[in-house]
């Protein structure tokens, strides 16, 4: 079986991540139009009617855009906590029947089986995925991934978490010069990125990838860049000096949209 992952997009403005095993593709978050989520979709060679289910990490815009328009496919199902979903739900007028999990819960979607853990962010019960399925090396020869983005602090329990994956996807958020730089956010803003339930800076992040050595980290992506204060060259420069049993880390940084 194995898993497949492709970033459809991510930045501060939108999100959004397609899993796949050989019979199965879900989307992590939605947080660009339907539109422009089909279009990115097309460019992978992927019909939106291929796509079985929405697993939504909160309810904040960057993430969740999309699902008005994603709602109007009927075979689509729309996983989220209760909070997540409440929060989302009362942005839309039509109703959507949600998959309601507990946050902290293990539970089998198709061929996955989905974990999800509580992170801390500014929302209501934001959570990170851990996403299992078997090993297949004639589809892809990973079998896990986690996605962990938008936290301000990584807890021990998350970072013990997420070095049992295969893929990793999570964010460096910004350059604290660069933020603290910055002229078009107010001072509450920057505190607020810069706090324990903000978002994870370049900094932070090579630190917790540095200090992994017993990871099965094979691929990381370093997702949720800023536009404005952050830098894909610099965070490039930092992070490619990470190695793992004296070999280069497989980074991708995806190029904030």
């Amino acid at each position: 079986m194995g898993i497949k992952f492709s970033m459809l997009g991510s930045s501060s403005s939108g999100n959004c991540g397609l899993v796949e095993t050989d019979s199965c593709k879900v989307l992590i978050d939605a947080g660009f139009s339907c539109k422009r989520i089909l279009q990115m979709l097309d460019q992978l060679n992927v019909s939106i009617q291929s796509v079985d289910a929405v697993f939504f990490t909160h309810e904040h815009t960057d993430h969740t855009l999309g699902i008005n328009g994603l709602s109007k496919f009927a075979h689509i199902k729309f996983f989220a906590n209760r909070d997540t979903a409440d929060a989302i739900q009362r942005k839309l007028t039509k109703k959507i029947d949600w998959q309601l999990f507990e946050t902290g819960a293990s539970f089998p979607f198709k061929e996955l089986f989905v974990t999800s853990f509580s992170i801390p962010h500014d929302a209501y019960d934001p959570v990170g995925f851990v996403f299992n399925a078997k090993a297949n090396e004639a589809f892809s020869p990973h079998s896990s991934l986690a996605w962990v983005t938008d936290l301000g602090h990584l807890p021990k329990s998350v970072s013990l978490k997420i070095r049992e994956v295969d893929i990793l996807v999570i964010e460096a958020n910004h350059d604290v010069t660069l933020l603290q730089a910055d002229t078009k956010r107010p001072w509450s803003v920057k505190q607020r990125i810069l706090g324990r339930h903000g978002h994870l800076s370049n900094e932070t992040t090579y630190e917790l990838l540095a200090s992994a050595s017993d990871s099965q980290w094979k691929k990381i992506y370093l997702a949720h860049l800023s536009k404005d204060c952050n830098d894909t060259a610099l965070v490039s420069k930092l992070f490619g000096s990470l190695q793992k049993n004296g070999s280069p880390l497989d980074i991708i940084v995806v190029d904030p949209i």
